[in-house]
Order: structure tokens, then C-alpha cells, then sequence
């Protein structure tokens, strides 16, 4: 295959399989405008309305739970057919439900998406990436999320202003679900990348690295052919094969060293990254940049803007990841980001608002965007060998979940208890801790072969 062609080959799946992520995304962002119409409609209690916004995280961790197993049986590119299966039904059934009863069923359906594609979308792109081009791989997959995001904030803001304009129309279906109940249209509408998902999935190879742990050496290496130079595939199958030495790995050899370790650090480093706060400045955002005077009153406006900068700052990390390297990326992130908290809570705490405060903000999300971010990603899909892989990863994500919930949990009772100036010196701080970890223990992994990386040392 040429080079050009080759190419091409790599992208097209790389960007079919970060679909995932897209629909990780917006099904997340998705529900920012529907909670209050929601609670409207159905007249929920506030227990009613907690259990509503927090039960897909349910369906999120049994999503991850069940998903690195699976797909370490049946093959990564199966596992994204379920994903794609879960996101489709989801958003129908939600869409057309009349009971709170099943409103919360489909939630916790998409939740389990969610789960599924957080952790098998990015191991695939890591497992059929060269080398080379692996980091800006795996980076498409957070830069799709955020793609995901902004859709579903524009979206919203636009079924919402088409809503206010056609409130009496009343002719046919579409009429009632964008018109009449909203909200039913902004969920109907991920049906759309769910679908196209699952049909592109079709020209999807599996992954080389699971199809050798089950002998079927020719396929991998037909497939390698397609990603690789010969000589490339030739050595990258060899040393797949030198480290494929059984056909699947349990959490018991999770726990044997070196494994032990490099689970202990990817961990730490994906709690880290959650702990920098970034739910929580996306939380506190609206106040923020009213005070700046760039949003008045419309909350769906001002999501649009953060989800528009958090997109764009996240080719940061596609454009140099492969080139600068994880490790310098990763610490100049996270220190960056604990300046910009800094700077944050120094503007709460002296009482400056406006355009300095709507700078540092800016300035966290820019840092994030390219370090915290994507980069637990590439780490966590890099470290580990391919019979644990699935596995490892899948214990990766869930740490990411349940840190998820630890901040959104925290952060309204830091921001009454403590202040809002102490909450963002807090983060701040873990991003400096995040920042002296990395220092010391994460290593330089940019163009080795996923089959070498344990053996890469860090370069204080």
C-alpha cells in the first residue's frame, strides 16, 4: 500500500473509532439542557432530580466494568458494537419515554455506553496506531469528546431558540418533539453519529495486537501490512508475538510487579488529572464570564464558548505529543494549569472580576486541553501488555469515574464551606502534585513499540 493511502487508511479508522468519543461526549453534555424541562415535566422531587442527573454514572461503571473483560474475549471491535447499540437505543427510548421510570432505564442505558466507549475507543486506537503517530492517535479521541460536547451545547442552544420561535406550532411529530418537549429533540438527535457509528464500524479491522493472542497470526499481519511499511509490520508482529504469551490476563496478574506499578501510576495519574477541577470550573463557568461581561443570562450561550476553547486548545496536544513527548507535555501542562488556578482563586479572593478573571480561565482550560486531558488516555493505552490491556485500562477508567464524582460530589460543599478562592487554590494544588509525580515517575513512551514501553525508564 502507498504511503499517501496508507495514511489515509490510519486516520479513516483512527476518526471511526473515536466516534466513540464523540458520543461519550455529547451524551454527557447532552443533559445540561434537559434537567430543568425535565423536573418541569414530570414534577420530580429533588431526590428525584438528583438520582436523574447522577444514574447514568451507574450505567457508566458497569459500562467500564463489564467492557475490558469482554473485549479481551470477543475482540475490541465487537465491544464497539455494543457502544454503538447502547447509544442508538438510548437515545431512542429516552427520547419517546412517557414514565420517569423508563427516563431513568435509558439513562442508565447510555450510561453504559458512555462506559464502554470511554475505555474501548481509545485502547483500540492505541493497539492499531504505528508507533510514530500514536500519541496525535489517541489524542483524536479526547479532541473527539470535545467535539462532542460543543455539538451538543450548540444544539441545545439552537433546538432551544427554535423551540421559543415555534411554540405553537403544533403539526406532526417533529413539531412536538422540537417545538413542544424540547428536550425530547436534543436527546433524538444523537441517533444520528449512534447510527453512523455502528455502519462504519463495518470497514473497521480488528485489533492486530487481540488477534495474535488467539493465533490468528496471518490476519494480524495482513492487517499490520495495511498500517505499516513491511519492514515495520514484519518487527511489529514479531514483537507482538514474542510478548503475547498467553491468551488473556487476570486482575491477579495486575497486581504482579512490574504490572502493579504501572497500574499504581496510571491511576494516580488519571485521579490527578480529574482533581485539577476541570468539572468544577466548568460548573462554576457561567458566573465567571458574566462577570466578565461576555454572557448576560443565556447558560447554554456561555457553554457553547468553553466548549468551543476546550476543542480547539485540544490540537495542542495532537499537533506536538508525538514530537515534544508525553512526559514534557504532561508537566508543562499541569504546572500551567496550577498557575492559571492560582491566578483564578487570587482574583476571587481580591475581589478582581471581568476580563482577568475570564483570562485565567481560559488559561486552565488552554493547559488542560493539552496535557491533563488527553494524555491520561495515552499513558493508560501505552503501559500495559496486550493480554491485560483491556483490563488495566478498564480499572484506569473507573478511577476516572469515581474521581469524577468525588469533585462534583466536593466541590458545591469546598465552594460554601471553604470559599470559592480556597476551592481553586485546592485544585491548584493537586495540579502541583500531579506535576511533582510526573516528574518522578511518568516515563517517555513517544515512537516505541507498544511491546517495549515497560521497559522505558523516565528522564528526571
Amino acid at each position: 500500500m502507498h504511503q499517501n493511502n496508507r495514511n489515509r487508511f490510519i486516520l479513516l479508522i483512527t476518526l471511526i473509532a473515536a466516534l466513540g468519543g464523540f458520543l461519550f461526549g455529547f451524551d454527557m453534555a447532552v443533559v445540561s439542557g434537559i434537567i430543568e424541562p425535565v423536573k418541569l415535566q414530570y414534577n420530580l422531587s429533588s431526590p428525584q432530580e438528583g438520582f436523574f442527573v447522577s444514574c447514568a454514572l451507574l450505567g457508566c461503571i458497569v459500562g467500564v466494568a463489564v467492557s475490558g473483560l469482554l473485549s479481551d474475549k470477543i475482540g475490541r471491535k465487537k465491544v464497539l458494537f455494543i457502544a454503538a447499540l447502547l447509544f442508538l437505543v438510548s437515545a431512542v427510548g429516552f427520547s419517546f419515554s412517557q414514565t420517569y421510570s423508563l427516563i431513568i432505564f435509558f439513562r442508565i442505558l447510555a450510561g453504559m455506553g458512555v462506559g464502554v466507549a470511554s475505555n474501548i475507543s481509545p485502547l483500540y486506537i492505541s493497539e492499531i496506531a504505528p508507533a510514530k503517530k500514536r500519541g496525535a492517535l489517541v489524542a483524536y479521541y479526547q479532541l473527539a469528546i470535545t467535539i462532542g460536547i460543543l455539538v451538543a451545547y450548540i444544539s441545545n442552544l439552537f433546538l432551544q431558540r427554535y423551540a421559543a420561535t415555534h411554540a405553537a406550532e403544533q403539526n406532526g411529530l417533529f413539531s412536538w418533539l422540537f417545538a413542544q418537549e424540547v428536550w425530547r429533540g436534543m436527546f433524538l438527535l444523537g441517533v444520528i453519529p449512534a447510527a453512523a457509528f455502528g455502519l462504519l464500524l463495518i470497514i473497521v479491522p480488528e485489533s492486530p495486537r487481540w488477534l495474535v493472542q488467539y493465533g490468528r497470526d496471518k490476519e494480524a499481519a495482513g492487517i499490520l501490512a495495511k498500517l505499516n511499511t513491511e519492514e515495520e509490520a514484519r518487527l511489529e508482529l514479531a514483537a507482538i508475538k514474542k510478548n503475547s504469551t498467553q491468551k488473556s490476563g487476570g486482575f491477579k496478574e495486575l497486581l504482579r510487579m512490574p504490572l502493579s506499578k504501572l497500574l499504581a501510576m496510571a491511576m494516580i495519574l488519571t485521579t490527578l488529572s480529574q482533581f485539577s477541577g476541570i468539572n468544577g470550573v466548568i460548573f462554576y463557568g457561567p458566573t465567571i464570564l458574566k462577570s466578565a461581561g461576555i454572557v448576560t443570562s443565556d447558560a447554554l450561550l456561555y457553554q457553547v464558548m468553553l466548549g468551543t476553547a476546550i476543542m480547539l486548545f485540544t490540537f495542542i496536544a495532537i499537533w506536538k505529543v508525538d514530537t515534544l513527548g508525553r512526559r514534557p507535555l504532561y508537566m508543562i501542562g499541569s504546572l500551567g494549569a496550577a498557575i492559571a488556578l492560582a491566578l483564578t482563586g487570587t482574583c476571587f479572593l481580591i475581589g478582581v472580576n471581568g476580563w482577568p478573571m475570564l483570562v485565567s480561565i481560559m488559561l486552565f482550560l488552554f493547559f488542560f486541553a493539552f496535557s491533563l486531558g488527553p494524555l491520561k488516555f495515552v499513558v493508560a493505552t501505552e503501559i500495559f501488555p496486550s493480554n491485560v490491556r483491556g483490563i488495566a485500562l478498564s480499572i484506569c477508567i473507573m478511577t476516572m469515574w469515581v474521581a469524577d464524582w468525588i469533585v462534583n460530589l466536593l466541590f458545591p460543599v469546598m465552594r460554601d464551606g471553604l470559599g470559592i478562592a480556597a476551592t481553586f487554590f485546592i485544585f491548584s494544588f493537586f495540579c502541583i502534585i500531579s506535576f511533582l509525580y510526573a516528574k518522578k515517575n511518568l516515563p517517555e513512551t513517544k515512537g516505541k513499540i507498544l511491546e517495549d514501553i515497560r521497559t522505558v525508564k523516565n528522564t528526571n
